[in-house]
Formats: C-alpha cells, structure tokens, sequence
C-alpha cells in the first residue's frame, strides 16, 4: 500500500470545548472532577482556598503526584485511562478503588476560569507543570490549530502554596468565572453533603481555607431533621454523631442487591435550602463515595410529587454500578446512562420496597409528632386531618400557660374524638345555615310550631344574657330563622309526614340527639359517630336535592 493511501485519524482542538469547558456547567461536578483526581492519587489531605478579592481557586493535594512525563502523556492526554481492563487495575496503589474512568474528566476544570496553572511533583522528582490560558486556546481552536502549547508555570504564584509541600499537585485558578462566586458557608455545605468521600477511606480529608469540612457543616439539617430511614445499616458519622433531634428512626435491609444509605426528612421543606440559595439537598446516587446523580426522585414522577417527597433528602451508595467492564456514567459525569439495569433495579427496589414504606411511616409519625402528615395517604381523610391540626393549634395555648403534668394525656384522649367533633359540627353548621339562606330565598313562613319554637329560644336566650349580665347582641342575624335547629327547618321545607315516608323531617329527627351532643362538646360513643356519619349522608343528599330547585 502506498503512503497515499495511509490514513490516520486526526482530532480537532475544538472537541475540547465538546467534552470539556462546554460540557461541564455544574461547578459541583467541576470541583468534583478536581477532588476526584486528588483521591485517585492517594492523597490524604485536599485542600481548597478560595480568594475572592484576588479572583482565585486554588486545589491542593498531598497525592503521589506527577513527573513530566506524568503530566505529557496521562494528564495532558485526553482519553488516558488508568484503569486497565481487570479488576486489579481497579484499584489505586493505596488501596482505594479508582473514580476516574474516561480520561476527559479533566477537561471539566478548563471551564470554571480562564487561566489554570498545574504544578507537581513527585517523592523523587522536582515540580513542573504548566498554564493553560483559555482566550490563547479559543485562539488556537478557532484557527484549527493541530496542538496547543501550554505556557511555562510561574511558580512565584505558588510560592505561599508550595512551602512544606513534600509532594502532590495544586491547581491554580485566576480569574474564576461568576458561576463559582458563592459564599464559604455554601461552599462548605455542598463539600460536606456531597463529598463523602470518607465514608470509603477515613483518612481521605478535605479543607476549604484550610479548616476541614466535616459533618459540623451540615448542623444546621441535621437540626432540623425529625426522622430517619438507615438501609442496611450504612455506619456514616454524620448519622451517628449529627443526628442527635431525631424523634423517630427505622432501618430497611435489602438482601438482593449491595446498597446502603439513608433517607431523612426535615421538620419543614424550606430546611432543606442550602444557605439561602434555591439549590437544596435531595436524594442523591453515590458509587465509591463520590456524587453520581442528584435527585434521583426525579426519575420516580408519582412518588416526587407526593407531599412527603418535599421533606425528604438522603444518600444512596451502590458502588457495584463502578465496574471494570462498562462504564455506567454519561460523559459529563453528572449522572447514569439510561437503560442501566443495574440502575433500574436500584430505582425500583426504592419506588416499590422502600418508598412506600417510608410514605406510610413518615405520616404516621408526623401525626404522632402534632403535624400535618401526607394527605393522599387514606389511612386519614382530609377531614380528619384539618381537624386534628385545628385541634393542635387550640390545644397549644393550654400547653404553653399550663404545667399540669397530666394535660399532655388528657389532650391526647381527646384527640380522636376532635377528629371526628370537629368535621361533625362543621357539617352541621354549613347545612342547617343553607337550610335558613333557602327558607329565606323562597320567603317561606313560618309554622305555628316553628314560631313557637323561636319564642321559646328567645325566652331562653334572654334569660341566659340577663344571668350574665350581657347586653350585647349575639347572633349576627336577628332572625327567627336563626333560633331554628334542623329539626325545625326541615318540617318547613320538607312538609311529608315522617312517621309514613322517609324524608327530612325523618333523618332530622333521628339526627338531633347525636347533633345536641356534638352541639355541646360532648364525646360521642362509637355507635352515636357511626349513626350521625349515615344519617348525615342522607340529610346531604337531600338538601342536595332541595337546593338543585330554584
């Protein structure tokens, strides 16, 4: 074959900006790509500095390092893999299983500012690097330019970086982009909630500024957190050492598959806002302690719109999506590939074992707590559940003035029976006050029995108001429709003779004693609720009916 007819793949600067400074716009993820490479390096310690004043970012690590040809033919070559095709190529020489897969990660760190100088070195080697300067590169892409040569390292940069430094790589940014100008109490929440990289390695510790980021980041959620759901007993110490106001816990074991984590709620959905910023915690995906989804309730519409899913947050840890054999991530490392069965099998053991459950016990225990639960769960009716918090909300100010140390119990007796008082009264209130708009709107008069009746109240009403020496107005209308119960309304309305036909004026009259009783606050006995619940359904029905004629 003639050299003419050799051909050979050629590869434009421009998929840079495809699969790097234009694929990564997540700054979590770019800083992510940089802990990443720390980790894979062995690196004990990470440090992060932050100087907004001079524009800059700086990561700091204590790893292996990297020589020349270190930095020419594995950094600098998109693509290098370091992961071989066997399991012990897996893992790093410290022991620790590799995160980075593709080789383009890096690239992730070209889009976050528009100058980054690497600096290295290694136990036997001296530092080298190089600076890659993003309007010199626009320029080389735009003119198709086959390579990019990157300018020599100013090391006089690093000089407060460098000292005690015995080995590692720093990353130096200048001129950081707007993306990444948040606070360091923001910071240090996102490094504390998604870098728990500890979890896998102990010794693995990160800084911002050079204070370590640690579970104490996250103090202000796991204050506000109220219960928790441990599946297969992940030991994590923001668990077991932040979690100190939990009112209730539980834990799943899941046999089929290797996964643990958790999942918490909050008091209230705003907790978890993350240092008033609209970005909050959810439910996230890890493999070998790094994020590798955020929010995987998204993938699950019937479960994410439920009113509990908006307190929940949490981890998922499933390092067996991390094989030697296929890479499960999409390329800009921000989530799974689609299709993964691995992955759907998670997502369904999570919608069908484990969300249910933590559906149904979390409004259980939020009701136990004297707050509002999931309304779409039938385990209470709507009704019930307004009532109840009505009821919280009246019984309160007797807890805060009184130190009665039986009161907590006489309130929680009488719980069940406001859950049932409290709608009945209402039915009560809103049908006997349509009876009256309609008497009035067909200007029906009144009985003789019916103003014998309103005398009789009247005489009573005075009688009582002259006891307590009030002379004050009580009723908003002073009707004689006004001193009318059911039982009196429905004859004027419905004039059939009760004792031969069923009709109102029938379920009136067996609806006025339980009626008088939840009238006068009193408790009813379970036969008297299950007979006012029927007998009222047929009073509805009926005036229904009667106020469908016009």
């Amino acid at each position: 074959m003639s050299d003419s007819n050799q051909f050979s793949f050629n590869i434009s600067l421009s998929v840079l900006n495809h699969l790097g400074r234009n694929l990564y716009r997540n700054f979590i993820t770019v800083l992510g790509e940089g802990i990443s490479n720390s980790w894979d390096a062995d690196a004990k310690n990470v440090r992060i500095y932050i100087d907004r004043d001079k524009d800059l970012l700086l990561i700091k690590d204590d790893g292996i390092g990297m020589t020349a040809n270190d930095f020419r033919y594995k950094f600098l070559k998109v693509g290098y893999s370091k992961r071989g095709n066997d399991d012990s190529a897996m893992i790093s020489p410290g022991g620790r299983p590799y995160i980075g897969r593709k080789g383009i990660g890096k690239l992730a760190l070209l889009s976050c500012a528009k100058k980054v100088s690497v600096l290295s070195k290694t136990d036997s080697s001296d530092y080298m690097g190089g600076t890659i300067d993003n309007s010199a590169l626009d320029g080389a892409i735009s003119e198709d330019q086959p390579n990019y040569d990157l300018e020599q390292v100013d090391q006089s940069k690093f000089a407060s970086y460098t000292k005690n430094h015995l080995r590692g790589t720093i990353i130096l940014f200048e001129g950081i982009y707007d993306s990444i100008n948040k606070t360091e109490d923001y910071l240090r929440k996102v490094l504390a909630l998604y870098f728990r990289f500890s979890l896998v390695d102990p010794s693995f510790h990160i800084f911002l500024n050079d204070a370590e980021v640690t579970e104490e980041d996250l103090k202000s959620l796991a204050e506000k957190t109220e219960f928790l759901w441990n599946i297969n007993t992940l030991d994590d110490p923001y668990i077991t050492q932040k979690l100190v106001n939990l009112k209730n816990s539980d834990v799943f074991v899941i046999d089929e598959m290797k996964v643990n984590g958790f999942i918490a709620s909050v008091i209230r959905p705003r907790y978890l806002k993350i240092t008033d910023t609209e970005e909050k915690a959810g439910v996230d995906l890890f493999v070998n302690g790094r994020l590798r989804e955020r929010d995987i309730l998204k993938h699950m519409p019937s479960f994410s719109t439920r009113i509990v899913a908006s307190y929940l947050y949490g981890q998922i840890h499933f390092n067996s999506l991390d094989s030697s054999n296929q890479d499960n991530f999409t390329t800009s490392r921000e989530s799974i590939k689609e299709g993964n069965p691995e992955y759907d099998s998670l997502l369904k053991v999570l919608k069908e074992d484990i969300l249910g459950k933590i559906s149904s016990t979390w409004d259980l225990w939020r009701l136990k707590a004297d707050e509002e639960g999931d309304d779409e769960n039938p385990a209470k009716t709507v009704e019930e559940r307004r009532a109840k918090s009505l009821y919280v909300m009246a019984s309160r100010q007797y807890k805060r003035s009184t130190r009665n140390p039986d009161l907590d119990g006489w309130i929680k007796e009488i719980e069940p029976d406001a859950e049932f008082n409290i709608p009945a009264y209402v039915n009560c209130f809103v049908s006997e006050n349509l009876i009256r708009k309609y008497v009035a709107h067909k200007n029906i008069t009144l009985s003789t029995e019916a103003t014998t009746e309103v005398a009789k109240w009247r005489g009573v009403e005075t009688n009582n108001k002259n006891k307590g020496n009030i002379s004050i107005g009580i009723r908003e209308e002073d009707n004689d429709l006004e001193y009318l119960d059911m039982s009196n309304l429905a004859n004027l309305v419905d004039k059939r003779d009760p004792n031969r036909e069923a009709c109102l004026a029938r379920d009136a009259n067996e609806y006025k004693p339980i009626r008088d009783a939840v009238a006068h606050t009193s408790l009813l006995t379970n036969v008297a609720k299950l007979k006012l619940t029927s007998v009222y359904e047929n009073i509805k029905g009926r005036i229904t009916t009667l106020l469908s004629t016009h």
